[in-house]
């Protein structure tokens, strides 16, 4: 069905931070496949994995024991230093199980319509709850009654968190994520975070996080949330936990880890023995090579580079950027870029709300890479300049 707008291009092989087109022509990757491939494309630990399980078991059923989903929930468990986990396939699925949990949160206390606080200029999915709990008009056109129980108030602010708690009740828990990737990599205040965990403990609310793009290094840290000093109740990943293949994941601590019980949620596929192991190795590489370290160390190359390059440029508005998750935002409608970086500069990249280009490079990425990718940009911006004035 048309659901994208494709570029002409098809890509056939990828190693790295590489990919190659039916005719031969190599590209550099700068989304990752928005932020799937952390590893980078074909990576050899990942293939091997895969080719091994395929031929030892790839499903059963969640009706019986999985020792990798085991392996895995302890893995993740340890890392974040949440007590379960629920498996799924996809992002949008891991925060369908964080609303639910808040819901459930919830109606254990007696609240018969709970409501959940989300933030202005959020994405968390294209389900009907987790498309309501977005922002984005664009997305939600045309597929209303959307879901009811959620209370909008601006990203950033915790004043406005605390207001509401004076103001509305039936609150239960604040979905948010850390760093807003879709709405132009939105970085909170300092100390954000923290207010907002100490507005959930006395209200006895959820703090669930929404790492579905910034988790397993990205952002600098194994998860965005580590810096601030605190703990969300509630964490969703998905994107680079399985490096391309389909997993998604719902964290969850103490005050919500025993909720769910048999029958109140499920999935088929979801936590397979083939995405579980994939998924282990996968953290194997993460830890091993020490990735969310380096994506530290090359995002502030690659912003300091960006800042140099575009020194002066009156229509770049900001630059901004955590770890490998970097945001361009311009005074203009860019979308065009994604195009002409496909054609001229054999450079994949991503434009998000319209007017800021988001760059999301492998984890393993190298210096050669990053620089390249931002003399790319840089150049893209200059000249779109020059022929806007032209």
């Amino acid at each position: 069905m048309n659901t994208y707008a494709r570029l002409p291009v098809s890509f056939v092989r990828g190693q790295g931070s590489r990919l190659w087109d039916a005719a031969g022509r190599e590209y550099l990757d700068a989304t990752a496949g928005v932020a799937v491939a952390g590893l980078g494309h074909a990576h050899p630990a990942v293939a091997e994995v895969l080719a091994e399980q395929a031929h030892l078991l790839v499903h059963t059923s969640n009706l019986w024991g999985i020792e990798w989903q085991a392996r895995l929930g302890e893995r993740l468990a340890r890392l974040s230093g949440l007590e379960r986990a629920f498996f799924c396939n996809s992002g949008c699925e891991a925060n369908e199980a964080a609303i639910k949990l808040a819901r459930l949160h919830g109606h254990r206390q007696g609240i018969e319509r709970p409501l959940i606080v989300v933030m202005q200029g959020a994405f968390h999915g294209r389900t009907l709850a987790t498309l309501s709990a977005s922002d984005s008009p664009k997305a939600q056109a045309g597929f209303g009654p959307l879901v009811e129980g959620f209370v909008r108030v601006p990203f950033g602010d915790a004043g406005a968190v605390r207001a509401l708690a004076r103001q509305q009740p039936g609150i239960v828990a604040v979905l948010l994520e850390p760093v807003q990737g879709e709405s132009g990599v939105r970085l909170p205040p300092p100390g954000y975070l923290r207010q907002l965990r100490d507005v959930c403990d006395e209200e006895g609310w959820l703090l669930m996080l929404d790492e579905v793009q910034t988790g397993l290094g990205r952002t600098g840290h194994w998860f965005a949330f580590q810096p601030s000093g605190i703990r969300p109740d509630v964490m969703t990943l998905a994107k680079a936990l399985g490096n391309g293949v389909p997993i998604g994941a719902c964290l969850a601590g103490a005050r919500a880890s025993q909720l769910f019980g048999p029958g109140q949620h499920g999935s088929t596929f979801g936590g397979n023995p083939l995405a579980c192991r994939t998924a282990c190795t996968v953290l194997d590489t993460i830890e091993g090579a020490s990735l969310p370290r380096r994506a530290a160390e090359l995002g502030l190359r690659l912003l300091h580079q960006l800042d140099a390059g575009l020194a002066g440029h009156h229509d770049v508005l900001d630059i901004r950027g955590s770890g490998l998750l970097v945001g361009i935002e311009l005074a203009w409608p860019c979308g065009h870029l994604v195009q002409r970086a496909l054609h001229e500069e054999a450079l994949l990249i991503n434009v998000t709300r319209d007017t800021t280009v988001r760059l999301l490079p492998p984890l393993t990425s190298s210096i050669d890479d990053i620089d390249r990718t931002a003399e790319a940009v840089v150049r893209l911006v200059r000249t779109s300049q020059a022929r806007q004035v032209a």
